[in-house]
């Protein structure tokens, strides 16, 4: 006996297929992975504690010190690498071919590219919390604890837009080659997107840094220490989130072989 099966029949699953097991195994898949624990986690506390033990860091810098600058701008940049590690993820699943099979089920590309992004903020968060532990346990930042809460949560918002970056750059290289683009990547835009050395302001290189991805958000996560949040500072890192969630659109879109 033969059994018809009726195509209209089929019911869609609620919330385009979000599913919190494949999310729960997603993020311990990626805390599984020793590379990026030691290179988003340990990583940029450790280059906190480098910098922020030297001298000078006492210094006043808005409701805070340079100590407290530091720590916020190398959480910013250990939940950047985190994120965009998360994002990037999907290079090797299309290596895999788990992202062909993925399109056999119910689970909407939208959804999909959603769970990723979730995954990369959860992570983010993990890194944040990381280095603001050390700067709490080094005793040596100092800022009012509403600033510091404000600067924690400005620095997760922000790391959407490395979130997408990896998502766009997972769709547009093969397999491990993100990684080793997004790494060294990450950390040239930190140089010139004012996280890693101060710039002097009309400098020709800070007017370069001021078109690059990391100066918008680094200036809005420091907003609520420094006093200071330009205009320009958020149409960059508005801009930049744009055009990295619309790359990664276009490139879902194309993606439709195996790599």
């Amino acid at each position: 006996m033969t059994t018809t099966i009726d195509p209209t029949a089929r019911r869609v699953p609620p919330l385009g297929g979000f599913n919190l097991t494949v999310l729960r195994i997603e993020l311990t898949r990626m805390l599984r992975n020793r590379r990026t624990i030691v290179f988003t986690f340990v990583f940029p506390a450790a280059l906190f504690l480098a910098i922020g033990s030297s001298a000078g860091t006492q210094e006043r810098v808005g409701h805070g010190n340079v100590a407290a600058y530091i720590m916020v701008s190398m959480a910013l940049y250990g939940a950047a690498l985190t994120a965009a590690a998360g994002g990037a993820m999907v290079a090797t699943e299309r290596a895999m071919g788990w992202s062909r099979q993925l399109r056999l089920t119910p689970l909407h590309p939208a959804v999909y590219i959603s769970m990723k992004a979730l995954i990369a903020l959860i992570l983010g968060a993990v890194a944040i919390l990381v280095v603001n532990v050390v700067g709490l346990v080094q005793n040596k930042a100092s800022m009012p604890t509403t600033v510091w809460v404000e600067c924690a949560v400005l620095t997760l918002v922000c790391t959407m837009v490395f979130a997408a970056l990896g998502v766009f750059v997972g769709y547009l290289v093969p397999g491990e080659n993100a990684m080793q683009i997004l790494g060294p990547g990450l950390a040239l835009l930190s140089f010139l997107g004012n996280v890693f050395i101060p710039l002097d302001s009309g400098s020709t290189l800070w007017d370069i840094a001021a078109w690059t991805p990391m100066f918008g958000v680094a200036e809005v996560s420091r907003a609520p220490l420094t006093g200071e949040l330009p205009w320009y500072a958020v149409v960059n890192a508005v801009a930049w989130l744009a055009v990295f969630v619309a790359g990664a659109a276009w490139r879902m879109s194309k993606d439709t072989a195996r790599v």
